[in-house]
């Protein structure tokens, strides 16, 4: 991260602007060997104190050295260091940072390649430790979050993968904190983006879930038949112990078939005599009035007018 140099440029441009005033107001520009000495002072001045004047925006922290040795944290907003002396190694954002980090063609602990996308949320608590104890902490950050991912997929069973992205998410926050912790950065929580699998392997757990719901439909359906064929055990009870309520329920689906369909039914000559109906001729005589009464209808919607 680079400071907010403009004042320093600005400082730097006022203390040229004197020098040269003064300059001009002492000489009156008429020695010329005196006003070329007074100038170079004045730019060397002018370089000194610029270069010794930083700015710190609110969510950078400098971290100083002195000789090659660590001498404090600076910032925010305006500071001094000596020039030459001391130097400027690092600025240290402590802002919560994002981070994206993937693992591509990683096998599961069923053996199974998949591509899994992560988001990472962190912050720099000690930027004294970010900056001396490792380098590069930003890259340090985003291997060791890939390497983690690495090993979490390879002990996660798929089917567990799919189903627990929170787990999975709450582990890696655990695991990354662990490493980065000495780094002196916080590791706010971790969120798994997108968990991608082979295409054939999602055809065939498509396959899969259909043929669990048709399994499903199956022994509901199954089901269903049972309980109907223990309501009929019931029922036959029922008309066993009753003859009388199982002739009625036989001439009236015999009635209903026949007014539905307008048409002869032949039913066995036992039946005919259980159900008491007066032998064939009475049963061909209700035939032929249920048919003639369907005709009479008919013909009476034909005479309506539209």
């Amino acid at each position: 991260m680079r400071n907010n140099s403009s004042f320093a440029v600005l400082v730097f441009i006022v203390i040229m602007a004197i020098g040269i005033a003064l300059s001009y107001a002492i000489n009156r520009g008429a020695v010329y060997p005196i006003t070329i000495p007074f100038s170079v002072g004045t730019f060397i001045v002018a370089v000194l104190v610029s270069s010794s004047i930083k700015v710190a925006d609110q969510w950078n922290r400098a971290v100083i050295l002195r000789l090659g040795k660590f001498q404090s944290l600076r910032g925010p907003g305006l500071f001094f260091i000596i020039p030459v002396i001391d130097v400027v190694t690092y600025w240290i954002d402590i802002r919560v940072i994002t981070t994206t980090f993937k693992a591509e063609k990683t096998l599961t602990k069923d053996t199974v390649p998949v591509d899994v996308d992560a988001v990472l949320f962190w912050k720099v608590v000690d930027p004294k430790k970010a900056a001396l104890d490792v380098a590069e902490y930003q890259s340090a950050i985003s291997w060791a979050s890939q390497t983690a991912l690495r090993d979490v997929i390879g002990k996660t069973m798929l089917s567990d993968m799919l189903e627990g992205r929170e787990k999975i998410s709450s582990l890696l926050q655990r695991i990354i904190d662990e490493r980065t912790e000495p780094w002196g950065i916080n590791v706010i929580s971790v969120e798994v983006k997108d968990v991608l699998i082979p295409s054939a392997l999602e055809d065939a757990m498509s396959m899969q879930a259909q043929a669990e719901r048709e399994r499903q439909a199956r022994v509901i359906l199954g089901d269903s038949e049972r309980q109907v064929a223990e309501k009929f055990g019931e029922a036959a009870k029922t008309y066993a112990d009753n003859p009388t309520a199982f002739h009625l329920r036989a001439m009236n689906m015999l009635y209903e078939g026949l007014k539905t369909n307008a048409t002869i039914v032949i039913v066995p000559s036992s039946a005919v005599e259980s159900m008491q109906l007066g032998g064939l001729a009475g049963l061909t005589a209700m035939t032929m009035g249920l048919n003639k009464k369907d005709e009479g209808k008919q013909a009476n919607d034909n005479l309506e007018p539209e």
